[in-house]
Order: structure tokens, then C-alpha cells, then sequence
């Protein structure tokens, strides 16, 4: 079997790893060291039973913003150009919310993570624009129509910057985002 780093693991493996002390010394040869108070010397006998084993774990996703709503918004874009961004803070401000309370998370974000990493974020509205390198594009979801599971609706699009350059796109958006967010006309 060929050998592999942590780095190409992770894009293969989509669950935590956990690393049991005694495996992982029997299995490699190396002890793992637990640095105490500075001295790297400890031998295995000082260490105590409670003393935790390695773990390896993932870092959660991390978004723009501070979600306090539940409303999370995934894009294609690694950035957002200035208009494109303008466009979408006056969309998400006319469904009264603003950029600070929702969360943004690019395509880049999301890769190489779980669809349970993604359902630990417990958003409830997520609004998908663009091709998204995540496993959340397996929901049955349809193009600008809200779809709902669990306690969680959906809505995807396509991308923020087409939509940006067509005027018929950001009508039907605004038409399904008026649906999504209870929006009547005034």
C-alpha cells in the first residue's frame, strides 16, 4: 500500500480520526511526547491515567459574518467583486436582514468537509449560488425553488456573479427570496 501524509489523507478520509496512544506507538514505534511544564522527558510511567490520548480533529467551518440568524449563504466565488457584493447586500437587506447577522461561506470553505460538518452549523435557511465543491449539492433542490428538510429550507441559485449580469436572473432570485423570507408586497 502506498504511504500517505495527513494532507492527502484528509481528502479521503470524511470522518474524525482518532489516534489511540498504545496503537499508535506499537504501529509506528514512535511514543507520542505530552510536553509537561517544559521538560519533554517525561517517561511513560510518570504520565498519569487521565491524561488524554492524541486526537486529531478538524477546526469547524468557518463563515463570514456572525450568523445569529441561521441564515447561511454559500457561493462559488472565492471573493466577491465589489458590485456583485453590492447587489446581494441590497437583496439580502429588502428581506430585512443585514451581512452582519447572516453567515457567507465560499466554495472554498466548504471543501474537503462533511455534510455533517456542514449540518453542525444548525442553519436555517441556507442559500446556495453556484457550484459548490460540497456534498450538500446531493439534496434534490431545484433552481430558485425553495426546498425544505428537516427544519432547514433551501434555496439554490446560480452563481452570485450571474446573476449579477442578468437581469432576469435577479428578478426570479428576488421573486424566491420574497418566498423564502415571508416577503409580501407593500
Amino acid at each position: 500500500m502506498e504511504e500517505m501524509n495527513i494532507q492527502e489523507l484528509q481528502h479521503i478520509l470524511t470522518e474524525d480520526l482518532f489516534l489511540i496512544r498504545e496503537e499508535f506507538e506499537t504501529a509506528t514505534g514512535n511514543p507520542i511526547l505530552s510536553p509537561t511544564n517544559g521538560n519533554d522527558k517525561t517517561s511513560k510511567s510518570e504520565s498519569t491515567e487521565s491524561e488524554e490520548d492524541f486526537i486529531l480533529t478538524k477546526e469547524p467551518i468557518r463563515f463570514k459574518g456572525s450568523f445569529e440568524n441561521g441564515v447561511l449563504i454559500l457561493h462559488e466565488e472565492e471573493t466577491l467583486e465589489p458590485e456583485v457584493m453590492d447587489m446581494f447586500v441590497k437583496m439580502i437587506n429588502a428581506v430585512n436582514h443585514s451581512m452582519n447577522e447572516v453567515g457567507m461561506v465560499s466554495s472554498k470553505g466548504l471543501e474537503g468537509r462533511s455534510l455533517e460538518e456542514f449540518m453542525d452549523l444548525n442553519a436555517h435557511k441556507v442559500l446556495k449560488f453556484g457550484r459548490v465543491k460540497h456534498p450538500i449539492n446531493a439534496l434534490p433542490a431545484l433552481d430558485y425553488t425553495i426546498y425544505t428538510e428537516d427544519e432547514t429550507e433551501y434555496l439554490f441559485a446560480d452563481s452570485l456573479t450571474v446573476i449579477s449580469e442578468d437581469r432576469a436572473l435577479k428578478v426570479k432570485l428576488w421573486e424566491s427570496l420574497k418566498i423564502l423570507f415571508n416577503i409580501s408586497k407593500k
